[in-house]
């Protein structure tokens, strides 16, 4: 899926002064399957630029657009299928269900498309050492280890597009390394895009476009 960004401003960033390469007022595009690194320092906008692509925000001028198609004519049933199918996300504050378990913020996920199996599901959580999470109520995990449960969920769909707004951010190097590869094995398999917002640490991630605010 190609997205267009055509002189996008957000509502409330309108009397700030971007810069040339600002992503707001000016036109970009993202192509399918390309690795995005989104780069700024705390409090420019990344997770507006993550709602407003999914379209929690609209109060944005200018266009945004999904293979020529303008997203402000998608009603809530569109979205919904947009955010099962097409693009998946991990936010900022993580969105986990603090009172249900791992287990079952998991399988929330997944079964609304069939994409993994508990025992998938469980072999993820091995891979980056939560095997003995699976039980426990999210709520009582460290920042952390509820990232990694975030970012397996997030994997448990199917998607053209992945957007992680500073999914590393209370991760060691080890589990940040670990989480990375398995979101790009994730993408180099059923040939998604992936799209990074980070304070300034590229943690080696290799990126085919650089965004900026």
């Amino acid at each position: 899926m190609k997205i267009n960004f055509n002189k996008v401003m957000p509502s409330f960033l309108v009397n700030i002064e971007h810069g040339q390469e600002s992503i707001w007022g000016n036109n970009f595009e993202l192509l399918p399957k390309q690795k995005v690194l989104l780069n700024a320092s705390s409090g420019k906008g990344k997770s507006t630029f993550t709602n407003t692509l999914l379209g929690v925000k609209n109060d944005f001028s200018g266009e945004i657009l999904f293979d020529n198609t303008d997203i402000k004519s998608w009603d809530l049933e569109k979205w919904s299928d947009i955010r099962k199918q097409k693009i998946s996300v991990v936010f900022q504050d993580l969105q986990l269900f603090p009172s249900l378990t791992v287990k079952e913020n998991l399988l929330l996920k997944s079964n609304l498309t069939q994409t993994y199996t508990e025992e998938k599901l469980y072999r993820l959580l091995e891979q980056l050492d939560l095997k003995d999470k699976w039980d426990m109520p999210c709520g009582i995990l460290s920042m952390g280890q509820q990232q990694r449960v975030a970012i397996i969920r997030a994997l448990a769909q199917p998607f053209e597009w992945i957007v992680l707004d500073e999914p590393f951010s209370h991760l060691d190097e080890k589990n940040t390394q670990l989480c990375l590869q398995m979101i790009l094995d994730r993408c180099n398999e059923i040939g998604a895009g992936f799209i990074l917002t980070t304070l300034g640490d590229f943690h080696g991630f290799n990126y085919d476009v650089e965004l900026k605010l």
